[in-house]
């Protein structure tokens, strides 16, 4: 084993109590139950299954989505610190059975990626915890310049609302940014919650990258939709922006998702200025917002352009099974809360079946759920056994921890799945994205409080040197 790798996971004998319980509490908040506001940390996920009385309106469900306790008996067992690397690994594919993983930079609770033109990187940070001098962890945009990570974060990037799994999220740039240096955040935007405290709307900003900071940056596209989770965006051939707005994925804020009055548990279109296009599906339909695009969502964590068809592939996590790769199509319904191959969190199912008429049907399910987070086509020229494969991130396998992931899901001519590879279980970590960078190597962060970015390249033909 190499070096590095013995380092990682000796680790798990010497972390110390007190920040096993802090890793721990940052890293149960990852599946994607929670609610968003600060409150919602507390009693959003329940308040049950060992964790104090069931809310109210928690006792009898309308239906199994809405049931909002997580479980008897959670498991709290925090992740093992990453070590230095590089670390060699194994692949299934004989051509491409010898990897090396390098540890790019450290940051906190990495969200998303995005490369520049030149081969600097964005990355965002999610936010929530503290740091080791105990101060809160904001959500912000930092980059990667020649390989190092800045030490501080990009100026001009948006105040951030941070509480459970609301803060900053994806960072993508406009098809043309050598022309017009646009770049795109999805965040949770600070509002007045109602009674007296704060919440987060999902909100779509763009600003202007002067090679230095953000300039110009307005907020184009607010949903009015709080109490959500993760948001991701990508733009389509057709020009247009797509971005999903998670709902919360447990209680009675479930019926949210298919509620057309609401942009929680949607994706929507818009074009690069925000505006909504006028050939939207639910466009001057009563009671529709004119931005829904599909309906029926849970808790979408990718935007991918699969590069044959030109549809999106969007991964949506379920609740304890029932992760799912949905196609999008205009108009389409997706069924959720009222259908799904998962159950609850406290055993029984979503529904006896996982159609209805009217609904359409995932491409590609789990169960158990992995969790399942950002995901890429892996078109490159350097791993050509791996194209026609879509890798997807996945944060803990079957409720359980330390059982973070890659995956590798290959597919025929056809688009039809063929085969599943895990890969990166030996790191014990949460995977939260995974990206094809411009030289063709996969770019994957970790979804930890003391989190990372990972390149994963091919090993050099003589082992490198065990003293990492």
């Amino acid at each position: 084993m190499h070096q590095g790798l013995k380092q990682t996971m000796a680790a798990l004998a010497v972390v110390a109590m007190g920040a096993a319980a802090a890793v721990g509490l940052d890293a149960q908040q990852g599946q994607g139950q929670g609610a968003g506001t600060a409150a919602g940390q507390a009693t959003g996920r329940g308040q049950g299954g060992g964790r104090g009385a069931a809310r109210p309106e928690c006792l009898n469900p309308k239906i199994p989505a809405a049931e909002c306790n997580i479980g008897a008996s959670p498991i709290n067992w925090p992740d093992p610190p990453l070590g230095d690397g590089p670390f060699l690994i194994e692949s299934a594919l004989p051509q491409h059975r010898n990897l090396r993983v390098v540890v790019v930079a450290r940051l906190r609770q990495p969200w998303s990626i995005a490369f520049l033109p030149g081969g600097d990187i964005f990355v965002t940070e999610r936010g929530g915890g503290v740091d080791e001098n105990k101060r809160p962890n904001p959500g912000q945009l930092r980059i990667i310049r020649k390989g190092m990570l800045d030490p501080n974060p990009v100026a001009g990037a948006p105040q951030v609302h941070v509480a459970g799994l609301q803060g900053m999220m994806d960072v993508v740039l406009h098809p043309r940014f050598a022309e017009n240096r646009y770049v795109y955040l999805a965040y949770h935007k600070p509002v007045p919650d109602g009674s007296g405290g704060m919440a987060g709307e999902t909100t779509l900003a763009r600003g202007v990258w002067n090679g230095t900071a953000l300039t110009d940056v307005q907020d184009i596209f607010r949903s009015g939709a709080t109490r959500t989770e993760s948001s991701r965006i990508g733009f389509g051939r057709d020009g247009m922006l797509y971005m999903s707005i998670s709902a919360s994925g447990t209680g009675p804020d479930v019926f949210r998702s298919a509620d057309p009055n609401d942009y929680a548990g949607k994706t929507v279109r818009l074009r690069d200025d925000g505006t909504i296009p006028p050939d939207n599906p639910f466009v001057n339909k009563p009671g529709y917002k004119p931005g829904i695009y599909t309906l029926g969502h849970r808790n979408g964590h990718s935007m991918s352009l699969n590069p044959e068809t030109g549809e999106f592939w969007m991964t949506e996590q379920g609740p304890n099974g029932g992760d799912e790769i949905n196609i999008l199509k205009a108009g389409a319904d997706y069924g959720w809360p009222y259908v799904s191959d998962g159950r609850n969190y406290m055993g029984p199912k979503i529904s006896a079946s996982p159609y209805k008429p009217g609904t359409e049907l995932p491409h590609v399910t789990w169960v158990p759920s992995i969790a399942v987070t950002g995901g890429t086509f892996y078109t490159g020229d350097v791993f050509t056994g791996w194209k026609r494969s879509y890798f997807v991130g996945g944060l803990r396998e079957g409720e359980t921890p330390r059982t973070g992931q890659l995956q590798r899901i290959e597919f025929n001519e056809k688009w039809e799945e063929v085969r599943r590879e895990p890969m990166l279980r030996e790191f014990h970590q949460r995977i939260r994205d995974v990206r094809q960078g411009p030289d063709g190597l996969l770019y994957v962060v970790t979804g930890e409080a003391q989190g990372a970015l990972l390149r994963i390249e091919p090993a050099p033909s003589a082992p490198a040197s065990a003293s990492k």
